[in-house]
């Protein structure tokens, strides 16, 4: 039996969502807890990778239940979560076609980032937002997210892994870049058919130095499309990890 986990955390306490030596992440504490739940080892495979410090209210993961074990999707909630910390868990246990895949069926994300613009940062929300006391411009943030709404090559928006090739591909659609209000800030909301390593956190820092007056316009259009070597440079801030949520994951 195929097994479908929507699972939420607040990802301070953690070193991201990818297993790591260190034992201490989401993935890991997660597939410890299977073990525990079902006597013998079990992998998980999640729908993509979260950094050190980043959230999840709809992160998605697989795992295939042993031969055997005769317990319902409904029971694995609670019994994993009596494993979990509390900063981890499971919301949702659903059985699902053989051939799904929390990864490669996926066909959207939607991540929200969000910016926090009193004079003095609430307690709170230290680790949940970016602090941005300085004054930005709300309709140049808004100007700089249409910019980037759309399918390019956002290459210039890609940090660097390591295990890059030439047949890497940097193209995305983003269908949704949008700007809400909030009591002491702004929401940013993002949907795309997939996003590359810490491309939010790219578009975002982009988009804020924008509002800024750091970049102008159609310098921000300029980090867009480019060419392999890429001219016009790379994406000129990465906003930090705290204010960004995995909000959704959609499955057709």
């Amino acid at each position: 039996m195929r097994l479908k986990l929507t699972i939420a955390y607040d990802g301070r306490p953690y070193e991201g969502w990818a297993t790591q030596p260190s034992g201490n992440t989401v993935q890991d504490f997660l597939q410890k807890a299977l073990t525990e739940v079902a006597k013998q080892e079990i992998r998980i495979q999640g729908s993509g990778r979260t950094d050190t410090g980043v959230h999840a209210l709809g992160q998605i993961a697989h795992f295939d239940a042993p031969d055997g074990l005769s317990m319902n999707p409904y029971n694995w909630v609670p019994a994993l979560n009596t494993k979990l910390p509390a900063t981890i868990r499971v919301l949702d246990c659903e059985q699902v076609a053989e051939d799904f895949h929390a990864r490669f069926s996926a066909t959207a994300k939607t991540y929200t980032y969000d910016l926090c613009l009193a004079p003095v940062l609430p307690p709170l929300k230290a680790g949940l937002a970016w602090h941005l006391p300085r004054q930005l411009d709300p309709a140049t943030l808004e100007q700089a997210l249409g910019v980037l709404k759309g399918e390019h090559c956002f290459r210039g928006f890609a940090a660097r892994r390591g295990n890059e090739t030439g047949e890497t591909s940097y193209r995305r659609v983003i269908s949704r870049c949008d700007l809400e209000a909030t009591t002491d800030g702004y929401r940013l909301i993002y949907t795309g058919d997939g996003f590359l390593y810490k491309m939010v956190r790219l578009l975002t820092g982009s988009a804020v130095y924008a509002a800024q007056g750091r970049l102008r316009l159609d310098d921000l259009e300029g980090l867009l499309d480019q060419p392999a070597e890429l001219p016009n440079g790379r994406a000129p801030y990465c906003a930090p990890s705290g204010g960004l949520v995995l909000d959704q994951v959609v499955y057709t």
